[in-house]
């Protein structure tokens, strides 16, 4: 069924406003509450074609309107296919940044290594803290429910949870409400055992439902634990007689591989900031990676919005130009920034 769009914002409106009051919807608390800028008596007039069409009802005389089950699911038809195009859009959007992203960040190595000629690292940006934007649940068929989960940085999951019967419309939509109005904006410290019980008893029947979404919306916010780290210039550790040692350069080279050494610093590096410059400088023994003890690493916090961050660090002999390789990082943060913007 075709709808105006005029018409289809006051049936938008008498849903929304009927789910909140549960109460019948009269024509002047929908001018007050659409932003079409329309009469009473426009509206009334509206109202009364959308009852025509069978889309509301009026439960008694001198009540306002309440929609019907045909109300219900052009309103829910309308909503999910809003819903799943903004999803599908913002897919797009992060598949196109991240594999630009990717290709960035292997060049900001390269370019480290070489304007340095000291070994370079990177890691992907990822999310300190992150939290739930919305959460869209949408019946797949009468025992599968759909459950959307949008975090911070417009990251988004899904999961599918199994029901024993079909929830309708209504029911749906109230769900959708329960959850985004408890746990919008919320991180995963903030969603505490008391949270969760007062969720399951608004949720009534559907408790278990309700539970599997929250456990999958706290997943899905949980640190990413799976980290990227970029490295280049390997080779040029063996510039520096101090490092080039064959058993210390093979140590060394083999961390620089496997990235768990690497991973330590870069959570070490997000996680303080003493000097308040972005820049931390680690000699000799101050590092607690053993294949690292005989160099210098120097990293830098770089900020790529949405609250995501990540660390560049150059690895080198204790005796690196410490003046040339602050500036240089200096330089590529402010550059990062000016080109993921752009």
């Amino acid at each position: 069924m075709e709808l105006s769009e005029r018409k289809m914002k006051i049936l938008r409106a008498v849903i929304r406003n009927y789910l909140e009051s549960g109460e019948p919807v009269g024509s002047r608390t929908i001018s007050k509450y659409t932003d079409l800028n329309l009469s009473s008596a426009t509206i009334r007039n509206e109202m009364a074609d959308l009852e025509e069409m069978g889309l509301i009802m009026q439960p008694h005389t001198s009540a306002g309107r309440i929609p019907t089950d045909a109300g219900y699911r052009i309103y829910v038809d309308d909503m999910l296919r809003s819903r799943t195009e903004e999803v599908e859009q913002m897919r797009e959007v992060l598949v196109e940044r991240e594999d630009r992203l990717e290709s960035l960040l292997q060049q900001v190595a390269k370019l480290l290594a070489n304007n340095t000629q000291y070994t370079s690292m990177i890691s992907a940006p990822m999310m300190q803290q992150n939290r739930i934007k919305f959460i869209q649940l949408s019946q797949v068929d009468e025992n599968n429910v759909l459950a959307v989960i949008m975090i911070e940085g417009n990251q988004v999951r899904s999961t599918l949870i199994h029901v024993d019967e079909e929830l309708g419309a209504e029911a749906l939509l109230k769900l959708n409400m329960l959850l985004n109005s408890n746990l919008s904006g919320l991180s995963v410290e903030q969603i505490n055992l008391g949270l969760i019980a007062a969720i399951r008893q608004q949720a009534g029947e559907h408790a278990e439902m309700i539970s599997q979404v929250i456990e999958a919306a706290a997943q899905a916010i949980r640190p990413d634990e799976d980290l990227k780290i970029y490295t280049s210039g390997a080779k040029n550790i063996f510039r520096y007689p101090e490092l080039a040692d064959h058993q210390k350069a093979s140590r060394l080279i083999s961390d620089l591989e496997e990235k768990q050494a690497l991973g330590s610093i870069v959570q070490e590096t997000l996680e303080s900031d003493d000097n308040g410059t972005g820049i931390q400088i680690y000699i000799g023994n101050e590092m607690q990676v053993a294949s690292m003890q005989d160099c210098s690493v120097v990293t830098a916090t770089y900020e790529l919005g949405d609250g995501m961050r990540g660390t560049v660090g150059i690895i080198g002999p204790k005796r690196m130009d410490y003046d040339r390789v602050v500036g240089v990082l200096r330089d590529i943060m402010k550059q990062l920034d000016d080109l993921y913007k752009n």
